[in-house]
């Protein structure tokens, strides 16, 4: 039986990549006025230090605790917090995950996961593609599948996926967080089926249709080898590239 060796240097490297897949304009922030009087975001807190002046007389006022929480349409989102700024906002964060890879076998499959965790305001959404080259030794890279199969021990197999499988057992559903009212981020279909892999580099794998709160993507890797499959080191370098769409 031969083995191929695979001793954890997979990695997923974040690359956050603010780019424009329609066009983009400038975003203000938006001040209500008239003749005598003018409102703008940075008056509204809960016991602001600002102060409302005419002449010899000022005034403070406060209207209780800021209020939070959110609503949501089918079409149209509101989220009510702490004061923001009127520049549009993506955050990514990767966590590096559970290795589960070693000294690869024909009877097992080796799994790794690594969590991205997204968060956009002030665009149209977002979407989430993952590049990058099957793990490879001495040039032989491990086979892939553009369609979602299953993972299959003794057979040569490099795949992803972003769902809760049991076969093998890795990975978890996309998680809203705080809530699935104020977070849209969902998986695309070739990649959100429960113990169906693939991988074809550039896909994207996940994405957001508005604005939205937190959403924790666990992309769980599968790798397994076959007889056939050359002795050795094999290693692959992946990119979590996170596009903005306006």
């Amino acid at each position: 039986m031969q083995k191929g060796r695979f001793l954890g240097y997979i990695t997923l490297v974040l690359l956050a990549a603010f780019l424009s897949i329609a066009g983009t304009s400038n975003v203000l922030a938006v001040t209500s006025s008239s003749p005598n009087y003018q409102v703008t975001e940075t008056q509204f807190n809960a016991g602001s230090t600002i102060q409302s002046c005419s002449g010899q007389y000022c005034a403070k006022t406060s209207i209780g605790d800021t209020a939070v929480g959110a609503s949501a349409a089918l079409t149209t989102t509101a989220s009510f917090g702490t004061i923001t700024n009127s520049e549009p906002l993506l955050e990514v964060i990767v966590d590096p995950g559970v290795s589960n890879l070693g000294v690869l076998t024909t009877e097992a499959t080796a799994t790794k996961t690594t969590t991205v965790r997204v968060r956009n305001y002030l665009s149209s959404g977002y979407i989430l593609q993952i590049i990058g080259d099957p793990p490879k030794y001495a040039g032989h890279p491990l086979d892939t599948s553009s369609t979602p199969v299953s993972s299959q021990a003794g057979k040569e197999q490099f795949g992803i996926n972003l769902a809760l499988n049991t076969t093998p057992s890795v990975g978890a559903a996309a998680l809203q967080v705080p809530s699935d009212q104020t977070s849209f981020g969902i998986v695309a279909p070739n990649y959100s089926t429960p113990n169906k892999f693939m991988f074809t580099s550039g896909d994207v794998v996940a994405r957001s249709g508005s604005s939205s709160g937190r959403t924790d993507y666990t992309i769980s890797m599968i790798v397994n080898i076959s007889s056939a499959t050359p002795a050795g080191h094999y290693a692959g370098d992946f990119a979590a590239v996170v596009i903005p769409t306006y």
